[in-house]
Formats: C-alpha cells, sequence, structure tokens
C-alpha cells in the first residue's frame, strides 16, 4: 500500500495528489459549513437587530465569502504540489484575478443594495422626475465602474502592464469616440436635458416641426408621441440646437377670434357685440378675466370685432372654445347681429 502511495504520476506521489484533493474536499466542505452557519444561526441573530444594515452585510457577502474559501482550498491544493513553473505562474496569475473580481463583487452589490434601499426610496419621495431618470444612469456608471476598476487591480496584481493597457484602450477610446461622435453629442445632450430640464416627462413641447407629449426621456434620445398618435424619436443633440417650445408650462391658451358683422349693423348693434362678448367671457368659468375686445378694421366686406380671450391652464382647450363660439353664436342671433360673408355687387348700366 505504501509503495502504491509513493508512486509518481506528473512529478507528484499519488500520496500528494490526494492530500491536493483533499484539501480541496475540505474546502468545499467548509464552504458549505460556513453557508449553512450563516443561513441558520446569523441570520436569526441579525433578524432580531433593530437595523438592517447588518442583514444587508449579510446578503452581501455571503455568497462571496463562500465562494472565496472554495477558491483559496484549490490554490493551497494546487500549490501543494509540484507543478510545471509556467502552470504555476498562470495559476498564480488567475488567482489574483479571480479574487480582485470577487472583491469587486462584493462592492458591486454592497452598492446594488445600498442603490435599492436607500436611494430609491429617495426617488419615489422626491416630485421631480429628474432623480427617477438620473438614478438608474448613476447606478449603472458606478457599478460599470467598480468592475473596471476590479479588473485593472487583478490585473495589475497578476503581474500585467496595464498602463500600457490602459494607454492602448485610451487611443482606442479617442478613435471609437471620432467614429461616435454624434452617439457622445447625443449623450451630452441628454445631460443638458437633465441639468437644464428644459421638459419633464408628461410636457407637450414643440420641436423641430413636431409637436407632442414627453413619454421618455434617454440618454441617447427623447421619444414623444404627436397629436396623431404616433411614436417620434428625438436625438438628444438636437435640443442642445434647436428652440423647444414648452406647451405645457404656459400659463394659459390665448384664444383670438375675428367676428365680421355686415356694414348694415348701426354703431349702437356695433356697441351691443362688444358688450355681448364682455359678458360671454365673465360668465365662463374656464376663461381669464383678462381680455381684449376691439373694433379693430373695416375690411372688404364686414366691419370687424378683435375678440381675444385666455383659457385657464389646466382646463379642457376645445370644450371651452366650444362653449365661448356657441354662446357667441346664440347671442349675436337673438340680438340680429349679422354675420357678414363675402358679397359682390355688380351693376348693369346700359348705354343709351
Amino acid at each position: 500500500m505504501q509503495s502504491i502511495l509513493l508512486q509518481t504520476y506528473y512529478g507528484n506521489t499519488l500520496q500528494e495528489w490526494f492530500v491536493a484533493f483533499l484539501i480541496v474536499f475540505v474546502s468545499v466542505l467548509l464552504a458549505k459549513t460556513i453557508y449553512w452557519v450563516f443561513s441558520r444561526f446569523v441570520r436569526l441573530s441579525t433578524a432580531k437587530t433593530k437595523t438592517l444594515l447588518d442583514d444587508i452585510i449579510l446578503d452581501v457577502i455571503e455568497k462571496p465569502v463562500v465562494i472565496m474559501v472554495i477558491v483559496a482550498g484549490i490554490w493551497f491544493g494546487l500549490s501543494s504540489l509540484v507543478l510545471p513553473e509556467g502552470l504555476i505562474s498562470f495559476v498564480g496569475k488567475l488567482y489574483q484575478i479571480i479574487f480582485a473580481l470577487l472583491v469587486g463583487w462584493v462592492l458591486s452589490r454592497l452598492f446594488n443594495v445600498f442603490y435599492q434601499q436607500y436611494l430609491l426610496p429617495l426617488a419615489d419621495k422626491s416630485e421631480s422626475d429628474l432623480d427617477d431618470q438620473l438614478f438608474p444612469i448613476v447606478s449603472k456608471g458606478v457599478r460599470t465602474i467598480i468592475w473596471a476598476m476590479a479588473i485593472v487591480i487583478g490585473l495589475n496584481n497578476a503581474g500585467y502592464d496595464v498602463a500600457a493597457l490602459i494607454a492602448g484602450l485610451g487611443i482606442g477610446g479617442l478613435a471609437l469616440a471620432m467614429a461616435a461622435k454624434d452617439t457622445v453629442s447625443n449623450v451630452f445632450g441628454g445631460f443638458t436635458i437633465f441639468t437644464d430640464k428644459p421638459f419633464k416627462l408628461n410636457d407637450r413641447i414643440k420641436v423641430s416641426g413636431y409637436d407632442g407629449t414627453v413619454t421618455e426621456i434617454g440618454i441617447r434620445s427623447t421619444r414623444l408621441k404627436t397629436l396623431d398618435g404616433r411614436i417620434v424619436t428625438i436625438p438628444n443633440a438636437t435640443f442642445a440646437d434647436a428652440p423647444v417650445e414648452n406647451i405645457s408650462w404656459e400659463p394659459s391658451r390665448k384664444i383670438t377670434i375675428d367676428l365680421g358683422l355686415t356694414y348694415s349693423t348701426p354703431p349702437e348693434k356695433m356697441e351691443l357685440a362688444i358688450k355681448i362678448l364682455e359678458e360671454i367671457n365673465a360668465e365662463n368659468p374656464h376663461t381669464e378675466d383678462d381680455k381684449i375686445i376691439s373694433f379693430n378694421a373695416f375690411s372688404a366686406f364686414a366691419m370687424n370685432i378683435m375678440f381675444i380671450y385666455y383659457i385657464r391652464k389646466g382646463e379642457n382647450i376645445a370644450q371651452t372654445q366650444t362653449e365661448i363660439n356657441m354662446a357667441i353664436l346664440k347671442r349675436f342671433n337673438a340680438e340680429g347681429l349679422e354675420f357678414a360673408f363675402p358679397t359682390q355687387t355688380i351693376y348693369n348700366i346700359k348705354a343709351d
């Protein structure tokens, strides 16, 4: 039996291979034991505390710690063997990278829990839509930075020339930025929208010939639902160069009506028409007190009265216009005020 254990395979005795596998097996067994202890006892003790911080930390480190124990066991098991120098060097570098990635995993999970438990509730409580749009972008950015740092640190610890790698990536990134300058412009346009806030979700805006309601604000583009019900995707760079009219921000809607009365209308009737318009505006609950009523023109076929009124913010614009126009039609017809229409008189003169 002793002779069998001393037989050599790939530079190591069978006994040494057995010890190496035993170390790995013990590490896996230890990892499962740690996981069981965390699940059965540590969780029960943290559940009794008033704060959620210990529960959060436990959830974050539980799985990474278990994996770290297994990785460490594999490393110690391989270190106990006599292996080729190249293989040992490769395993050592791989161990450094894996360990750095595991630390990055822990930090990423910590930030994700912090984001879910603290940042999102703050965004839900605020009245602004800016944080609802910006927080997911910040979350992805922070996690990307964490993983990038973990990879860089892991490669550096493994002995790779990270400075040369970053320099190469910088040159490649510059070339990529030149090729994707439109995308970069759209991204900066998105940040301009988030900071300047020319509009927010559900605002009705006019830009570059489009009139619609903002349904989505992204980091690269913004989507409008037009009055025809169609979805239009507009690159964010457009908002940095084109004027944006935010209709939702208007204090009230200005409506202008030109009423043409026939030339047979006497001055008293014209005065009555102006008085009727004042009463119609005052009686409607959806209009502002401000108004402009003017007998402003003698046109080719009518005497014109300009009537400007303002519909209050938030009121139904189409319905209010209908109410005002119906009131004008009924009151003018009741008072015998005739609306003019294009007419032409032809005189037939016979020569003697």
